[in-house]
């Protein structure tokens, strides 16, 4: 009976040893911390397609111990159902949350974009946050049935992506990153824009043109409906509205170099033949010469009312403008902003 009883104790022991021994390798699997980053977080990205050899790739040089992970990985079935996206590991993650975040939470990321000139830019742009790349993008942008259904073209396309930060999963494909811009823009345009649009006389399209004008011509954005102001009562007195910045655009639009700073418009580039050049064609030109911001549309939306005809360059307050309601008032300013420039030896 003493015997029997011992064998239970030596039985119990053993037992008792094994959950301990057990319980000590299951904490370590699963709990105990397994990241080995400077820094308080690493981000990984997983593009689609992929499968867990990206994993071994990408993740286990700032794993502590990558077999531990691969055991639990596996055993939960991760190891054959790996999920692209952008995943945040946080420094001293254990192996169990991060096979958790992996198999369930891609996080996403804060896209911002402004004032992009053109079209590729945009999508260079674009292509530096989420997955799709600038190609995909492009053809995206240009979709025949995403311009008829936007009724909108190849030059004026870029006014449908309004500038602002978006939030979107990094993995986003180019097809559902312009259906996002899509809805955005239709959001943007409610029925108070188009209403303000009707009050000024242009539609959705014209407005973001002007605007784009507006942009260029000032990044004083508390000035800016001033300068929409002188633009519009151009319009309204049928006169061209002989905007620099459209010369500087039909030169680059001429000669194909989009990157050329030009600092100064001189009297000869006034005849650069291009219907973006609005010393030559009457209205507005054909699509916008830049991705104007929100602060630039409303400006056009709710233009400030005056007599204004005319502006140039304060040189007194650089960055902002004088304006005139009369041609010799005009011309008094221009010629100070002339000598200014020639004393400066900008060319």
């Amino acid at each position: 009976m003493k015997i029997i009883k011992k064998i239970f104790k030596f039985i119990g022991f053993f037992l008792l040893i094994a959950i301990v021994l057990g319980g000590g390798a299951a904490y370590y699997i699963l709990l105990y911390p397994n990241t080995n980053f400077k820094g308080r977080a690493y981000e990984l990205y997983i593009p689609t397609g992929s499968d867990y050899q990206v994993i071994s790739e990408r993740l286990y040089p700032v794993l502590s111990n990558s077999d531990t992970f691969f055991w639990l990985a596996k055993g939960l079935q991760y190891t054959e159902h790996v999920r692209p996206g952008r995943y945040v590991i946080r420094k001293g993650m254990n192996n169990l949350e991060m096979v958790r975040m992996l198999r369930n939470l891609s996080q996403p990321i804060k896209l911002s974009f402004n004032n992009q000139d053109r079209l590729p830019n945009l999508a260079q742009r674009i292509s530096q946050e989420i997955e799709a790349d600038s190609t995909s993008l492009m053809n995206a942008f240009l979709n025949s049935d995403f311009l008829y259904r936007n009724q909108t073209d190849s030059l004026n396309v870029i006014g449908l992506f309004i500038p602002n930060t978006y939030e979107f999963y990094w993995n986003t494909s180019a097809e559902i990153f312009v259906e996002k811009m899509e809805k955005e823009y239709k959001r943007f345009w409610n029925e108070s824009r188009r209403a303000k649009a009707t009050e000024v006389g242009l539609t959705p399209q014209q407005v973001t043109i002007l605007a784009s004008i507006v942009q260029k011509e000032s990044y004083q954005v508390q000035e800016r409906p001033t300068i929409a102001g002188v633009y519009l009562n151009r319009l309204k007195d049928n006169m061209l509205l002989q905007a620099d910045p459209t010369v500087i655009y039909a030169i680059k639009e001429t000669t194909g170099k989009y990157d050329t700073i030009i600092k100064r418009v001189y009297i000869k580039d006034l005849a650069t033949v291009s219907p973006y050049n609005t010393y030559l064609y009457k209205g507005l030109p054909p699509a916008p010469i830049c991705m104007p911001d929100i602060s630039s549309v409303d400006a056009v939306l709710s233009p400030e009312k005056h007599e204004y005809i005319y502006f140039v360059a304060d040189t007194a307050r650089l960055g902002y403008h004088k304006f005139a309601r009369t041609l010799e008032e005009h011309n008094k300013n221009r010629q100070a902003y002339r000598k200014w420039l020639n004393n400066n030896g900008i060319e």
